[in-house]
């Protein structure tokens, strides 16, 4: 978890680069659409007045996104947009992979593999 908060900037300047990449498939702009949206909406499924619990449902979400972005998406697209080293994208791709755990395989390949 805290890799990912601290490669958040690195994370957010990727997902810019990555929606405006016309290689993407359009469902995977659209997921990166809707999650950037949650993410910045004020209304939540758990309100952020909570403390911890109130951010963790953003970070959840954050975390399926780049786990989906970071393990079916061609790596070497996110490279082109990924400011960091490889290293600390790999890291940051373990724990998004440990967060998003839970989410169904074909459901993250269904949204982020080219058709």
């Amino acid at each position: 978890m805290r890799a990912l908060l601290r490669a958040l900037p690195a994370i957010i300047r990727t997902v810019r680069g990555l929606a405006a990449d016309p290689v993407l498939p359009k469902a995977t702009k659209i997921a990166l659409a809707a999650a950037v949206l949650y993410v910045v909406s004020p209304v939540d499924l758990v309100p952020d007045f909570i403390p911890v619990l109130g951010y963790l449902d953003d970070l959840i979400i954050a975390a399926i996104i780049v786990d989906g972005i970071l393990n079916f998406v061609d790596r070497g697209v996110v490279l082109k947009y990924w400011p960091g080293s490889p290293e600390l994208l790999e890291r940051v791709a373990r724990s998004a992979r440990v967060l998003a755990a839970w989410v169904p395989k074909r459901l993250k390949i269904r949204i982020f593999s080219p058709r």
